[in-house]
C-alpha cells in the first residue's frame, strides 16, 4: 500500500491538538479585543439585531433567512444583555470553534501535522474568518457547524477499520447534526452537504455488499443514508422551532416546504444595486472590498474593510492547482476532497439565482482555499530541508500581511482622521 492510497491513520504521527488548541486561543484574544466596538450596529448588524430582538418577543423578522444564527444573537441577548458585544458573542465563540475544528478536519484528512496547523495560522489571516467573527451576521455560525461536521466526518473516516464501529457512529451522527444546523443558519453550507453526503453514499454504493468495503467500514449504504441525509435534514426542520410559535403568522411545522418558497422568493426580490456589491471573478482574484465601517466613532477614526489577505488568496489558486494535480496523479483523496468543496461552494454563487452578491460569500470558498495552501506548504516541508525556509516564509508572510492590515480590519484608532484609509489601499478597487 502506498502513502497516496494508505488510509490516513496510518499516516498519522504526532497529532498537534495542544498546538491548535493553543493557536485557538490565541485567536480568541485576537477576536475579544474590542469586541463591543463599534458600539452600535454596522453593516449587516442592522439586519440581524433587530430580527434577534423581534425574536424574543416572539415576533418574525428577516423571513428571507433561516432562523438559527439570529436565534442565538438573541439567546446571548437574553442571557448577557443587549449591547454590542453580546450581538457579536456567537459570531466570535463559532469563529474559534470552526477555527480549530478546520484545523482537527485537516489533521484527520491528511494525517499531517504541518498541514493541520499551518491551516490555522492561514486562516486566522485571510482577513475574511477574522473579520466574520467579530460581526453579528449568520456566515460564522454557518460556517463554524460546517467545520466541526467536516471534523466529525473526517475523524470517522480515518478511524481504523475493525473495533472502531461505535466511535464511527458516533461521528457520523455529530456530523449530520451539525451540517443540519450550519444550514438552519445560512444556505451558503448546501454544496459542503452537497459533496460531502453525495460523496460518501457513491463511496459506500460502489464497494457493493462488502460492510468493509469504501472510506466508512462497517457502516451500511442505509446507515449512511440516514446519519448524512435524514439527520440532517431533520435538524434543520427543528432550527425554525421559535418560527412555529411566533405571535404573528406563525409557520406551520406541516408548511415548511411552502415557507421556503416564500423564503426563496424574498431573497430573489433583492434587486436594488448595491455600490459594495460584486461578482465571483472578483472575489476570485481580490478585486472588490467592501467596507463594512468608515467613521469616527468611540472617539477615533475607525474602519473595517473585508477584503481577503493580498498574499494568500492569490497563493492559494496556485496550491489549489497543484492539489487538483495531487489528487488526479498522486490519488490524494485530502487534496481532491478540498478542490471539490472549493469549487462546489464558489459554483453556488456562479449559478445560484441571487441577483445582488458580496464578497463575504466567498468566505467557504476562501476557506477550502486555505486548506488547499496549507496542504501545499507541508508538501514543500516534505519536499526536504531546502524547502522548508520556503514554507515557513509563506505563513509568517500571511501573518506579516494580516499584521499590517490589523488596524483597517479590526476597528483601531486610526491617526491620520478621513485620509487613513490610504496606507492600504493597494488597489483602486479597494476603495
Amino acid at each position: 500500500m502506498t502513502a497516496a492510497t494508505e488510509r490516513p491513520h496510518q499516516r498519522f504521527a504526532t497529532d498537534p491538538v495542544l498546538w491548535q488548541a493553543v493557536i485557538a486561543l490565541l485567536f480568541a484574544g485576537l477576536v475579544l479585543t474590542d469586541l463591543g466596538i463599534p458600539s452600535k450596529m454596522y453593516f449587516d448588524e442592522v439586519h440581524y439585531v433587530p430580527a434577534a430582538r423581534a425574536l424574543l418577543h416572539g415576533m418574525p423578522a428577516n423571513p428571507e433567512h433561516p432562523l438559527l444564527a439570529k436565534s442565538a444573537i438573541a439567546l446571548a441577548i437574553r442571557l448577557f444583555g443587549d449591547h454590542p458585544m453580546v450581538w457579536r458573542l456567537p459570531s466570535a465563540v463559532m469563529g474559534v470553534v470552526g477555527l480549530f475544528a478546520f484545523g482537527r478536519a485537516l489533521w484527520w484528512a491528511s494525517g499531517r501535522h504541518v498541514a493541520a496547523m499551518a491551516v490555522m495560522a492561514l486562516l486566522v489571516s485571510d482577513f475574511a474568518w477574522f473579520i466574520q467573527s467579530r460581526i453579528a451576521m449568520l456566515d460564522m455560525v454557518m460556517a463554524g457547524f460546517a467545520c466541526v461536521g467536516l471534523w466529525m466526518l473526517a475523524a470517522a473516516v480515518a478511524l481504523p477499520v475493525g473495533g472502531a464501529s461505535g466511535q464511527r457512529r458516533w461521528r457520523l451522527a455529530l456530523a449530520g447534526v451539525s451540517f443540519g444546523l450550519a444550514l438552519g443558519a445560512k444556505w451558503s453550507v448546501a454544496p459542503v452537504l452537497a459533496v460531502c453526503g453525495i460523496g460518501m453514499v457513491v463511496a459506500r454504493w460502489r464497494g457493493g455488499r462488502d460492510a468493509n468495503s469504501g472510506p466508512l467500514p462497517g457502516i451500511s449504504l442505509a446507515e449512511l443514508v440516514l446519519w448524512l441525509g435524514s439527520v440532517p435534514l431533520v435538524t434543520y426542520w427543528a432550527t425554525f422551532w421559535p418560527a412555529f410559535f411566533y405571535l404573528r403568522d406563525p409557520v406551520s411545522p406541516l408548511a415548511i416546504i411552502g415557507w421556503h418558497r416564500h423564503m426563496i422568493e424574498l431573497q430573489s426580490s433583492v434587486i436594488k444595486h448595491h455600490p459594495y456589491q460584486s461578482v465571483w471573478t472578483q472575489w476570485v482574484i481580490n478585486w472588490r472590498a467592501i467596507w463594512y465601517l468608515y467613521e469616527p466613532i468611540d472617539g477615533a477614526q475607525r474602519g473595517i474593510v473585508l477584503i481577503g489577505n493580498p498574499f494568500t488568496m492569490l497563493a492559494g489558486l496556485v496550491a489549489l492547482g497543484w492539489c487538483g494535480w495531487a489528487g488526479w496523479a498522486r490519488r490524494r483523496w485530502d487534496a481532491a476532497v478540498v478542490v471539490a468543496l472549493y469549487a462546489a461552494t464558489l459554483g453556488l454563487w456562479i449559478v445560484g439565482n441571487k441577483p445582488v452578491q458580496f464578497y463575504y460569500h466567498y468566505l467557504l470558498p476562501g476557506t477550502f482555499l486555505m486548506a488547499a495552501l496549507a496542504l501545499a506548504v507541508d508538501a514543500l516541508w516534505q519536499s526536504g530541508r531546502r524547502w522548508r525556509r520556503e514554507a515557513v516564509g509563506i505563513v509568517l508572510l500571511s501573518l506579516a500581511v494580516f499584521g499590517w492590515f490589523w488596524p483597517i480590519i479590526s476597528a483601531q484608532p486610526l491617526h491620520k482622521g478621513t485620509a487613513s484609509f490610504e496606507d492600504w489601499m493597494w488597489l483602486g478597487s479597494w476603495r
